[in-house]
């Protein structure tokens, strides 16, 4: 395989047409090499418009897929990002290029050292790997609030806590239902009290890992 050209093709025949236009995301995306953070098994597939598998039975979103989303968080320099769901650090690795700093969380250890293992290949220093599980929100951190907050997994519906964790100009970028039709959104933060939300497309992914492992109930 013609891994350049293999590249080349995933980037005009899969990412263009979804609407990634932002030419800083498109050569993001032959700096990051793709194929570094894909699981060995699955290397010929680096490229490839599909899911791939990862350790405890999750996947890496397809290349379209995650491209849109970091295009739609238009991500700044100075801005603290919270992602939740490592995976194999692919995602935390095109956002610390763009952002400040980028905390990733991760519920599999196996997967926190996988992506800890590839982070640190690429040389990257402004990204921490946390282990745990952030879907309900994220306060053991360094930073409280963040500015931008990308969810790598679905969930049914946005708990609150994620929004009382963004900062005023901040966004969401969220998957949001049930199978088989979920939204991919962007929700912002205009004010203190108030949101306004953007849809994107419809798609479907896996949800978030224990995504409910909390009970909102008070005895």
């Amino acid at each position: 395989m013609n891994i350049e050209q293999a590249r080349f093709n995933m980037i005009e025949q899969q990412i263009r047409p979804w609407n990634v236009l932002d030419l800083d995301i498109l050569e993001l995306l032959t700096v990051v090499r793709r194929e570094e953070f894909v699981p060995a098994a699955y290397r010929s597939l680096a490229f490839s418009d599909t899911e791939i598998p990862l350790p405890g039975g999750q996947n890496m979103l397809s290349p379209k897929v995650e491209a849109r989303l970091l295009q739609e968080a238009a991500i700044k320099k100075h801005e603290h990002v919270l992602e939740i769901g490592a995976g194999s650090g692919y995602m935390a690795a095109l956002l610390c290029y763009k952002a400040r700093h980028v905390t990733t969380v991760e519920i599999a250890p196996e997967l926190k050292a996988m992506a800890e293992k590839n982070l640190a290949a690429y040389g990257i220093t402004n990204v921490d790997v946390a282990l745990g599980n952030g879907a309900q929100g994220w306060t053991e951190g360094a930073e409280k609030t963040y500015d931008v907050i990308m969810l790598s997994g679905s969930l049914q519906t946005l708990p609150e806590a994620f929004r009382q964790q963004l900062n005023v100009g901040g966004r969401i970028v969220a998957i949001l239902g049930e199978a088989p039709v979920m939204t991919a959104q962007v929700i912002t933060r205009t004010s203190e009290t108030q949101f306004s939300t953007r849809q994107l497309f419809e798609t479907n992914i896996k949800p978030l890992r224990d995504a409910a492992a909390h009970s909102h109930f008070t005895f």
